[in-house]
């Protein structure tokens, strides 16, 4: 049997945007379409509001600062179940009462990382699933240290780290790089280091964007080691 091709997914999100809750569904399904590709997913950091206070602010006005009025929120809410329904997401926004800063959840997803893709997979999920299913304010620490213990990472760790500054400005580092390469919204989905997809995409064109880097790769047009533009 011959190997399986890998190729490697960065993902660029921030917890608190309904589309990267999507575009994490949505590649839970592309990668069921490509059992014969392994695709090893990485999740990135971005802020969609960095200037959000640490203890947050009250979700509603919030909001109606960014959309300028309730009609114009309502209606993306309600495209937004309908999409979500199709996922299997159970948006629930008037739950939500608090509009968080992410530096912290950011932190916390990067140290799963560190532990292993599984773990921050399922962090992630924990996350998306806190804030937008049950209105949970994912700045809190406790909130987020409750989250990394059922995704499996240690809980007296992760209580000891987000009180100190660790990783504070490696995150801040990444979301610059980030914004360096031309991010400015999200999901964004980085194929192999060097291919980019934007927005919530479907399954089926997440799996078809990655089945083409997988043909170029196995047939030589692509560089068996892309370079990690994160890194450096």
């Amino acid at each position: 049997m011959e190997p399986k091709i890998t190729i490697s997914v960065d993902v660029i999100s921030d917890v608190v945007c309904p589309w990267c809750f999507l575009g994490q569904r949505n590649l839970e399904r592309a990668k069921a379409l490509l059992s014969d590709i392994d695709v090893p997913v990485r999740w990135r950091p971005f802020q969609l509001d960095p200037t959000i206070p640490p203890e947050g602010l009250e979700r509603q006005s919030y909001m109606l600062s960014k959309f300028g009025s309730r009609e114009r929120i309502d209606a993306a809410h309600d495209r937004l179940r309908e999409l979500g329904a199709a996922a299997g997401i159970k948006f629930d926004f008037e739950a939500i009462k608090v509009a968080p800063n992410t530096l912290d959840a950011h932190r916390v997803i990067r140290w799963a990382g560190g532990a292993s893709e599984d773990i921050q997979s399922r962090l992630i999920g924990n996350l998306f699933s806190l804030y937008f299913e049950e209105g949970q304010n994912i700045g809190d620490p406790a909130v987020l240290v409750s989250a990394a213990e059922e995704a499996g990472m240690d809980r007296a760790v992760v209580e000891s780290l987000l009180p100190s500054p660790a990783d504070r400005q490696e995150v801040q580092a990444e979301i610059a790089t980030a914004q360096r390469m031309g991010v400015t919204g999200v999901p964004c989905f980085l194929l192999e280091g060097r291919y980019a997809l934007m927005g919530a995409q479907p399954p089926e064109s997440l799996a078809d964007a990655i089945r083409k880097v997988a043909q170029a790769k196995a047939s030589g047009e692509l560089a068996a080691d892309a370079p990690d533009p994160h890194d450096g």
